[in-house]
């Protein structure tokens, strides 16, 4: 039996079987994820429909949330996780595709890494990347979500992990979802914080960097530190 022959939601998995991955479009690929389409649509017909939304862009297609997804016709919240859970596989990829250990050497290196996990999120959230004294990234830590001020970025957190790991150095590093590469007080403030109890431990500050959508902002670079 051919794919012209198959019933449509079947053909992106049939194709897949026949002539493999690498000949499947992003639509394809995304109706086999959901499964199924709606009463009116096929699982490809839908695909195509939030594909086009998107640009055909599965960077803006993760920065769509639950409710977002779910305005579309025949996706529930069954369909709107399997969705999420792909994308989230394939960044949580990209992150274990950094060779090891990787040396910074400047401002670009650290966002090469720390972009796949603050480019695209909508809520703010502060990671830490702790270095030897070769500057070799040797840990790279989750320590808050939701906002950064004194009160959120516990110092004492962040330090006895860099102890943990002896580490000779940190690269702090937030994101901006609204877009601004603009260093707040609060930003300034927690960078000084950070520097000064740093100096008292040996363990040097190298970096703040703000991450948006698709640049940065060094304090490094900008003389901010």
């Amino acid at each position: 039996m051919t794919i012209k022959y198959l019933a449509e939601d079947d053909r992106p998995r049939e194709k897949f079987l026949l002539k493999g991955k690498n000949s499947l479009s992003d639509s394809e690929l995304l109706a086999i994820i959901m499964g199924s389409g709606s009463r009116d649509e096929s699982a490809l017909e839908l695909a195509r429909k939030i594909m086009t939304s998107v640009d055909n862009s599965w960077h803006q297609l993760s920065l769509l949330s639950n409710k977002d997804l779910m305005k579309f016709k025949g996706v529930g919240a069954v369909k709107a996780v399997s969705i999420i859970a792909a994308l989230e596989i394939g960044k949580r990829r990209a992150v274990q595709e950094i060779p090891e250990k990787p040396i910074i050497s400047n401002s670009k290196d650290a966002y090469f890494i720390l972009k796949n996990q603050l480019s695209d999120l909508r809520t703010e959230e502060f990671w830490a990347l702790f270095l030897n004294q070769s500057n070799k990234v040797i840990h790279i830590s989750q320590l808050t979500q939701g906002g950064i001020s004194q009160s959120v970025v516990d110092v004492r957190i962040l330090f006895k992990t860099a102890l943990d790991y002896f580490s000779t150095g940190i690269i702090i590093a937030h994101n901006h979802p609204s877009g601004s590469l603009k260093a707040s007080k609060e930003d300034i403030c927690i960078t000084q914080k950070i520097k000064e109890a740093g100096s008292l431990l040996s363990i040097q500050l190298l970096d703040h960097i703000i991450v948006t959508e698709d640049a940065y902002l060094s304090f490094s670079d900008e003389g901010l530190l």
